[in-house]
């Protein structure tokens, strides 16, 4: 994050860090494979989850985001601060809050490694399969549908509620959180319970500070059609959409 950092400065733009979130758990999910005994199925189940998730993940914020300039909410902090003191204040806003983050999140991808190396796989391992499994197509199937409404110039200013998006308001990041439920099971197969705490935060991050939450607020005040797709569309969970009332 310290690399990323000095590259932000140079470029002049801090939304590169973005684009390495899902990078920096695949490097360190790598580093807890080799620097932990043995190669059992979980383990290596584990490490190609991540490694599918994270280099999708980045290769899909690259393609969105390369080109596009500096996202918004770092402009805004650039504009608040100063282009004097912007350069060093994003280390510690960004780039270490984000590293400290990594490193607390990680917590079960570490102990699903490292705890219970002589245990067959159960039920446990299969549930979290599972659970990443729905959460990869959701959060995936959700991009892709995004990127493809996007892309067709009729849709401007529209409201995207076709496909996964009908519903729920947001399938990429329940999707996301649903994989790191699946990663916290594969913690809890290994017989470590604490370190599924990292799965928490990162559910709760989710839905209360960095994504839903952000989201919601910056689309209600850019798009008045938002409140209407609240009203019949599932905030977080899928479930279908309810019925306009009658007139």
């Amino acid at each position: 994050m310290t690399f990323l950092w000095v590259v932000s400065v140079i470029v002049k733009n801090v939304s590169i860090v973005d684009l390495f979130w899902g990078l920096g758990f695949v490097l360190t999910a790598g580093f807890y494979f080799l620097k932990t005994e043995g190669s059992g199925p979980r383990k290596v189940i584990l490490i190609a989850l991540v490694a599918i998730w994270g280099f999708r993940l980045s290769l899909h914020l690259a393609w969105r985001n390369i080109g596009r300039g500096e996202d918004f909410r770092y402009k805004q902090f650039r504009k608040n601060y100063g282009e004097k003191r912007y350069w060093w204040i994003s280390f510690f806003q960004t780039f270490l809050l984000q590293g400290i983050l990594m490193w607390l999140i990680s917590a079960p991808l570490l102990g699903a490694q490292y705890y219970g190396q002589n245990r067959s796989l159960g039920i446990f391992e299969y549930i979290g399969i599972i659970l990443w499994i729905i959460g990869f197509c959701f959060e995936a199937g959700g991009d892709i549908q995004l990127a493809k409404f996007k892309s067709d110039p009729a849709n401007k200013g529209r409201i995207m509620d076709k496909g996964l998006w009908r519903y729920t308001r947001h399938p990429n990041y329940f999707g996301d959180a649903t994989i790191w439920l699946g990663y916290g099971f594969l913690c809890l197969s290994s017989g470590s319970y604490l370190p599924v705490i990292g799965s928490l935060l990162m559910i709760v991050l989710i839905i209360k500070v960095s994504g839903v939450a952000l989201l919601e607020k910056s689309l209600k005040e850019k798009k008045p059609q938002y409140k209407e797709y609240i009203e019949k569309t599932s905030a977080f969970i899928p479930w279908f959409p309810k019925k306009p009332p009658a007139q």
